[in-house]
């Protein structure tokens, strides 16, 4: 039996092509039809000559959870592996629909706040199933009459620490034969790796980065990020000024908001002097507990605001993010969680 060819793979649907005589405007057909049209399977193989040769998927829907509080669901995918992850479909009420993307399953950068971190897991995501959550997405939204608009990987994993499977996601992704999405509507955040976000930066400068940093004070990042011990404030503030350099654009700084932790009038002030002549967009963000750090809680909305005022008194560009899917975090999150810990553990015996 002949094996399948990926999809993704434009080198092996390349030699498949030549290998068949396949009409390349077939191909091309089957690459409009899927990777931007977004078709149903069934459409798009019943006119491709070599159905049987080509693989669409490398994950298998587990679950969907949609949200009753608003325009969210949560897909849960199952690898190959038979490891459960998590994409979120944001359906804002403006019309724009983001996709938040996961490159891995669990999480080494273990940040206090964070459930996939919890888990005690951290392994790589192939580049296949990243691209398999945007087609799946994007055909679950095709049938709603949506698309994806904007890309974000901030969902289970550190992108950096998967560092070459990010980077053939992204030339994938913005490839005109793929695709074709804009680089201006992708955002990679990270709790901060300092060389490979530049890196990241000069290959592809017009994709746009995001830092996690939920404190300006160092003992206090410490505590929250765990990697702050290894790359502290100065050396992210260095990186920063050098992606400013090479991108010409703001970078996105992630602050959750939690009470009594980090967000004292202090705190904003250690902030605004750390971001003082960096081109970069506060976004503040309201924070969900979890299970597993029961002594969290999330600053109320008053005080966020008043967080929010003193940033934009001296003239920071600042947003408060509405938090969308509430109601599924936790019925989906803890699932994948005890899942992915058993099939770990079961492994672990072998």
């Amino acid at each position: 039996m002949s094996q399948l060819t990926s999809i993704f793979d434009s080198q092996g649907i390349d030699q498949l092509r030549r290998e068949l005589r396949i009409d390349p405007h077939c191909i091309k057909q089957l690459r409009n039809r899927l990777l931007k049209h977004f078709d149903a399977d069934a459409v798009v193989l019943s006119k491709f000559p070599a159905s049987d040769r080509v693989a669409l998927h490398s994950l298998e829907v587990y679950r969907q959870c949609d949200s009753e509080l608003d325009g969210a669901s949560k897909l849960l995918f199952r690898t190959q592996a038979g490891m459960l992850i998590e994409s979120v479909i944001l359906r804002i009420a403006t019309g724009r629909t983001t996709l938040c993307l996961s490159s891995q399953v669990g999480c080494a950068a273990a940040c206090e706040f964070c459930a996939t971190g919890k888990m005690g897991i951290a392994q790589d995501l192939s580049a296949d199933e990243i691209l398999d959550q945007v087609l799946q997405a994007g055909q679950l939204l095709a049938r709603e009459g949506r698309k994806i608009r904007n890309l974000v990987f901030m969902g289970m994993g550190e992108p950096f620490h998967n560092e070459e499977n990010l980077y053939r996601v992204l030339d994938s992704l913005t490839a005109p034969e793929l695709f074709h999405h804009s680089p201006a509507k992708i955002l990679v955040s990270t709790v901060g790796i300092p060389e490979a976000m530049i890196r990241c930066a000069r290959r592809f400068p017009e994709v746009n980065q995001a830092l996690s940093l939920h404190s300006a004070r160092q003992e206090k990042l410490e505590r929250i990020i765990p990697l702050a011990k290894k790359y502290p404030l100065e050396q992210l503030r260095h990186t920063l000024v050098e992606i400013n350099r090479l991108q010409k654009k703001p970078v996105m700084i992630e602050y959750l908001m939690l009470a009594g932790a980090n967000d004292t009038e202090q705190d904003a002030e250690a902030l605004i002097a750390w971001l003082r002549d960096l081109d970069v967009h506060v976004n503040l963000i309201p924070y969900n507990p979890i299970e597993d750090a029961p002594q969290l809680a999330g600053t109320e909305r008053a005080e966020r605001d008043a967080f929010a005022g003193l940033l934009k008194q001296v003239g920071l560009k600042t947003t408060i993010r509405y938090s969308l899917g509430a109601d599924i975090a936790a019925a989906c999150g803890q699932l994948v969680k005890k899942k992915n810990r058993a099939i770990a553990a079961a492994a672990s015996k072998e």
